[in-house]
């Protein structure tokens, strides 16, 4: 027995109303603070691997030059929500009342480092004294450095610091004109890459093993994205969560999404980088209070950093009101 025309689009009909997801696609713009990167991938993974799909979100994806003007297209509304340091968050409230609230952290450590060979007779921070630094113009880490210094009994005139375009800052430590670099822990593959092809073994110091603890990148969203689109905003950091777990879980699987997404990057690059920044996710802060959570001490103690760095009053801002923790998934 042959089915009639109409049965038969009846049929597809409901194989199609049956194949819909369960959430309509709700579009999301997301703002990166930075160009794409391995540091980049759990958002790449959302897209690439179906996590945001399954969550119902339609996902693009807009590219940054740093977290001041990621948290500025934020809060005008031009993209819904992204990454941006918390710190430049805190500084922007304090000041401008930014209408951008932090909602999940991403890194809860932060990613300064000095960078320097077994040659410079550089073994821990209190030996950069008297020794050449050479750093990038616009890093934040030029804001931490007079604080990490000072913890360790130095001050800037114990140093020569140099400022130098970020992609001279391998050369000039494997040659020899610098004893030292400022650089993130996101490009130890990087500059491993290069001492090695340039003979040289490498020494990193990280800023937060020398005293500087706080939480650095941060997801953060506009506050009326937040208020009118509440539900939305929950299912997207509900995948990113997802996509950022799995990243940790599948690095090479993470290193192919973004790669997917941004031909000019290399998987093998795009790895390396992401291992290197997936250890300020996941570690011991990360065991302590767990994945993407916001702990009211250690928020205190960023917020003491960023005002004494730069130049804020310590009164001109509650750290909590800067955070929601109402938007991150229970465990």
């Amino acid at each position: 027995m042959t089915s009639s025309p109409l049965s038969f689009l009846a049929s597809t009909a409901l194989l199609a109303a049956t194949a819909l997801p369960a959430y309509a696609q709700d579009k999301v713009t997301y703002q990166l603070d930075w160009l794409p990167g391995g540091d980049k991938a759990p958002i790449y993974v959302c897209i690439q691997e179906g996590f945001c799909a399954d969550a119902g979100l339609e996902v693009s994806i807009e590219p940054g030059r740093g977290s001041s003007e990621a948290i500025t297209k934020i809060a005008t509304g031009t993209s819904d929500i992204g990454s941006a340091g918390i710190g430049a968050l805190m500084a922007a409230v304090a000041t401008e009342d930014v209408p951008v609230t932090a909602v999940m952290s991403i890194f809860n450590m932060g990613p300064h480092a000095f960078y320097t060979t077994t040659e410079s007779g550089i073994a821990s921070l209190a030996d950069v004294k008297g020794k050449s630094i050479a750093t990038s113009p616009f890093t934040s880490s030029n804001v931490f450095l007079p604080l990490v210094l000072a913890d360790n009994g130095l001050s800037e005139a114990d140093i020569t610091l140099t400022k130098s375009d970020p992609g001279a800052l391998g050369p000039l430590l494997m040659t020899g004109q610098s004893d030292a670099i400022i650089a993130w822990l996101t490009d130890v593959s990087r500059y491993q890459g290069q001492a090695a092809e340039a003979g040289k073994e490498l020494v990193i110091l990280p800023w937060a093993d020398a005293g500087l603890e706080l939480y650095s990148a941060a997801l953060v969203a506009n506050d009326t994205f937040l208020a009118e689109r509440p539900d939305v905003a929950k299912r997207f950091v509900m995948a990113f969560k997802q996509s950022l777990e799995f990243a940790m879980e599948n690095p090479d699987a993470a290193a192919a999404a973004v790669a997917a997404q941004v031909p000019e990057l290399s998987a093998e690059d795009v790895k390396g980088s992401w291992l290197d920044a997936s250890k300020l996710a996941f570690n011991d802060v990360t065991e302590q209070f767990g994945l993407g959570t916001f702990d009211t001490d250690r928020l205190a103690a960023t917020w003491e950093r960023v005002s004494a760095a730069q130049g804020l009053d310590p009164a001109a801002l509650a750290p909590e009101s800067v955070v929601d923790r109402s938007f991150l998934p229970s465990e």
